[in-house]
Parts: C-alpha cells; structure tokens; sequence
C-alpha cells in the first residue's frame, strides 16, 4: 500500500499515558486524572462524564456502552453497559399501539439505562479515584459552561419546533428564553445535571471509596434518579418520530432490577494478531467474521488504494453484514457462532466473492433458514448515508452517532470505550435531572422470528463495538469509532492499513474512508441501498470510476466526511505508547505524554 506523505495530525508517542476521544475536552480530562495519579478507568471515566457534557447530541446519560477492559496481566473483558427492554416491551404492547416498528426518538424506544451504571461499576472494580473526584470535571463543565460545537447547535436548531410544540422540558434546557436554539460556540451550561451528580455523590456520607460508588449506583437505579425518570414517562405522553404520542413503558422495577457486568469477548487471529470484540449482542463479530473471509487473499490482494482491494473488502462486509442481521442476537447459540466464526464457513463465504458487486442480502446457511429482514429502498431525500452524526427530522428522527475514547496509562492498562444514546434529541428531557431516555430499543425487531426480536427483559443488539488488539498475550491497543452501522466498516479499514499495509496509526485514521450500506440500517426507518457504497472522494477519480464499472452504486461524500476513529498503542517490547485520533471535523484529538 502507497503510505500518504502528509498527515493533518502526528502520531504521538510518549511513555507516560496517552488518551485519544471524539472531543479534545475529554481527551484533556482523561490526561489530566492520569498526571494526578490516576489509572486508566479512573481516567477513562471522568471523560467519560465529561462526554455527556461536550457532546449531548451523540451521548448522554440516560444512554449505554460497550467497553472492552485490559487491565495489565490479564485478560480482555468486556464491560456490558446496555440495558435491557422493559419488562412491558411486548411486540403485542407495539403492535397495540398502532406501530410496525420501534421509533426512532420517544420514551417507547428506551431501554433501561446502562451507562452510569457501567461506568460506576467499573470505577469501582478497576478504577482508584473516590467518585467526587472524578466527577468534579464534568460539574464545572456543567456549571461553567461551555463552547457548543456547531454540529450539536445545528441539532438542537433543527428539533427546536419539536421541543417548542411538543418537549416543553427540553426546550427548558437547550433553547434560549425567547425559544431560539444556541449558536455555534456560544456557552452552554446545564445545571440541573449539576446538581444531579451532586447527589450521586452525597449518597452517602461514608468515607469508604468503595461505599460511596455503590450508594451512588442505588441512588440511581432506585432512588430520586430513578422515581423523577418513571414520574415523567409513565404519566405524560409525548411525541414519537412516528409523528403520534404515546407514554414510555419503563417501570421503577426495571430500572431496580438491571446491574452492569461484565463477560468474556469473542476472539479471531488476522495476520498474527488477536482482535477481540463483544459478542453478538453487539454487531462486534462482524470485523472478525469479515476478517475471517479476507484471511483467504494475499496482502497484496488487500490493498485499500487499488480499486480491487476496496472491493473485495467491501464485498466482505455485505456478507458479514447479512449474517449480523440473519442471525446475531443476545440469544444467539454458541454453536451459531462457533460456526460464524469458524475458518470453513469463512471459506465458503469467500467463494462467493466475484468481481462484480453484489446487491443482493445474501445469508449464509448454517443448519436452519436464516431470518430475512424486512428490505425497505433507501430515500435518497429522507437520510443521508454519508453523515457521521445524528441526522434528524422535525419529529425528531434520527440516524445515530456516538462518541468514543480510549486510554492507556504507564501500567500497561488499557481500554476502548463507545457511550453513545440518550441523545438530547432521543426524547423529552426528565425534569430535574437535566437529561433524557436513550433509544436503542429501535434496533429491536417487531417479528418474534428475527434473533434481535423485541423481548422483555432482552438486550437489543447494539451498534456499539470498540476493539482491542493482543499480541504475545499483550494488550497493544484500544480502538474505535462512532457511526453506528459504520462502526466496524472503519475500523476494518485501519486494521488493514495497519496489520498488513504498514500505515501508522494516525495515517491509517487519515487515510481515506469508505462504507457499504448494502444492507438493512440498524436505526429507524431501517432503509438500505443495494450494492450501496459511500465514499470519500480522495479515494481517487480511478478508483470510484473502477468500483462503480464494477457495479457499486457508489455516493461520493467529500474529502473528509467519514468516521471519527481514535486509537491507542502499546509496545510489548519497549513500552512505548501512542495514539491518533481522527482530524475530520476538528474535534476528536489525541493528547499524552
């Protein structure tokens, strides 16, 4: 593969710790708690609320995350921040209220928070730090302030009718007094989550570090965060990006009874090195399936800048991504994916690689008929499938994006992290808390035949996939990226440009991007294109020439439109650590020393 010879940003290396996050305030927050003494997960989690803070139209507090944890000498765990569906989350209770499909923004589409709750668990189990001490930096931004990034006002000015006409409680806390939405940079504080944090932290007046964290968990999964979210839910009706009104359908018993936890990932050697990912809760084993099929072809075969080498990577993902939707799930049996996974099956899905593209959903067979998703054309005037953030409608509609961050301190721990829902967008803001509901539950499918059929109690499986890399029994880095559905398309484009096409981190997060959407969006409306693909145009005039000759139906997205990666480095040799983070949009940035 051609190396670029510029880069917008260096690779930085250092031998201190390193952090690398969609947004330069969490990336300054995580390097700040690693100077003062802290570890990886303590640093990790203080940006993390910071976050919510920074970037309310990608992540919030009434979202969740998947996170993958290497803490030194040990193995790679995954760190599970993804609620359940509530145990009222029938399709019949759907269906009754007059919808085909979970929305896309309203309380309906909320699962039980996972977020907060993940990221106390894991302060507590893995971090150092008391709780006051790390939230102290997402209170002053709340507090304080802070410069609103144009993509976030643009969201807010967007649902600013929305929230008007129908989120009075959301209007209390994103438009001004006289109903504007706020301008690109102008300060923006929100002191009702302030406060709310506060009393996540005079939970209890226990000096233990250990005690203070776990009243805080009971404060929200049952105490006044919990009774303010079920008050405002169950007793007022709100609009839904179906354009209708309906109340949500969390219990205070839901919410009391979901914990965060953690589990061990699933694993595939490419090249030498182990990716790890979640599992199929999540659309995590895509990568390693797709890395799997492309195991088959020489490097050269690989290369991203020949028009030959993206499409057989793209080719790849159709296939990967077919089976996501045919057969991933939380119940998912483990001989499925033993069989997913496995070198034959790769095998026999590589054969089915021409040279032209496919625009067909093509399933593999692994002993029962594959449940076949609902194909509904992409309108090219409704969504575009080159954002890398939320899209939304005035009703609230939204294609999804998220934020992520990875961390590495001077121990050798290491985690890659990607909170995402509960966007100020995804419903009406909770009175008193300063924040709203997520909507993962629209990944739920309402067919009970489908593996991610909408289910009481059941993890929808989720877009979130961070990914971690191990060598020699070593962790030597943490990735990832927002873009829902683009997730694991990105990443797969740096692990090639980095295992097997000598790129840097950072030159492989500034090379250019492409995706497929040849196959069914994991958010609502659900639409696809066949034989989609979307590209950046550095991608070069003879190459998109190339693919679309090939039969690609490429959408040329600009120069630097697609993905937000960010990543982490250890050297199991010398120590050495670094980190990239992506320069498109000017906002994610990497910091360390």
């Amino acid at each position: 593969m051609v190396t670029p010879k510029l880069q917008a940003r260096p690779d930085l290396t250092g031998s201190f710790g390193m952090c690398a996050t969609t947004h330069w305030t969490a990336s300054s927050t995580a390097q700040a708690v690693l100077e003062r003494g802290g570890n990886a997960f303590d640093a990790a989690t203080a940006a993390a609320f910071v976050l919510h803070i920074v970037e309310p139209h990608l992540n919030g507090p009434g979202g969740d995350l998947v996170a993958l944890i290497g803490r030194a000498g040990t193995p790679v765990r995954v760190l599970v921040g993804q609620g359940p569906a509530p145990q009222m989350a029938s399709i019949d209770h759907f269906r009754a209220e007059g919808l085909d499909m979970v929305p896309g923004s309203g309380a309906l589409a909320a699962t039980v928070p996972g977020a907060v709750e993940a990221w106390l668990l894991l302060l507590r189990d893995y971090g150092t730090w008391k709780l006051g001490d790390i939230l102290e930096f997402a209170i002053h931004y709340a507090d304080h302030g802070h410069p609103i990034l144009p993509r976030a006002a643009g969201v807010i000015d967007t649902v600013a009718d929305l929230f008007r006409n129908h989120w009075p409680t959301s209007a209390e806390v994103w438009l001004s007094a006289e109903g504007s939405a706020p301008s690109a940079g102008a300060v923006v504080r929100n002191g009702s989550y302030a406060a709310t944090l506060r009393a996540l932290i005079a939970a209890t007046d226990s000096a233990d570090r250990v005690m203070q964290i776990d009243a805080a968990r009971r404060e929200w999964s049952e105490g006044f965060v919990a009774r303010a979210v079920i008050d405002f839910v169950a007793t007022v009706k709100h609009r839904h990006s179906t354009g209708s009104d309906h109340h949500g359908i969390l219990s205070l018993s839901d919410l009391q009874g979901f914990r965060a936890s953690f589990e061990e990932p699933l694993y595939a050697n490419f090249r030498g090195t182990t990716v790890v990912k979640a599992g199929t809760w999540t659309q995590g084993p895509v990568l390693l399936q797709t890395l799997a099929i492309l195991a088959g072809y020489h490097d050269r075969d690989l290369d991203l800048e020949t028009p030959a080498g993206v499409h057989r990577a793209v080719e790849a993902l159709k296939l990967a991504m077919a089976d996501r939707d045919s057969y991933y799930g939380e119940r998912t049996p483990r001989r499925q994916i033993a069989t997913l996974l496995s070198p034959s099956y790769a095998a026999a899905r590589r054969d089915l690689i021409t040279d032209r593209a496919s625009g067909v959903f093509q399933p593999g067979l692994i002993g029962a008929n594959p449940y076949m998703p609902p194909l509904v054309l992409e309108d090219c005037l409704s969504l575009s499938p080159t954002v890398g953030e939320p899209t939304v409608s005035l009703n609230g509609q939204t294609r999804g994006d998220t934020c992520h961050l990875d961390v590495v301190d001077k121990w050798g721990n290491m985690i890659a992290a990607t909170p995402s829902g509960g966007w100020l967008q995804s419903s009406p803001t909770i009175p008193g808390l300063g924040f709203c509901l997520g909507t993962r539950l629209q990944m739920s499918w309402l067919d009970e035949a489908s593996p991610s059929a909408l289910a009481p109690g059941c993890r929808p499986r989720t877009t979130l996939s961070p990914t971690m890399l191990v060598r020699g029994g070593q962790v030597i880095s943490a990735l990832g990226t927002p873009g829902g559905d683009q997730q694991d398309q990105w990443q797969l484009l740096y692990l090639l440009r980095t295992l097997i096409g000598n790129h840097t981190p950072q030159e492989a997060i500034e090379a250019p991007a492409f995706h497929t959407t040849s196959f069914p969006a994991s958010f609502w409306p659900r639409t696809w294109t066949p034989a989609g693909l979307v590209a950046e145009d550095r991608l070069g005039d003879k190459v998109i020439d190339e693919l679309q000759e090939r039969g690609h139906h490429v959408t040329r997205a600009g120069d630097w439109t697609l993905g937000r990666l960010s990543s982490v480095t250890r050297d199991p040799y010398s120590g050495l650590l670094g980190a990239a983070a992506n320069p498109r949009g000017a906002q994610g940035y990497a910091v360390g020393r």
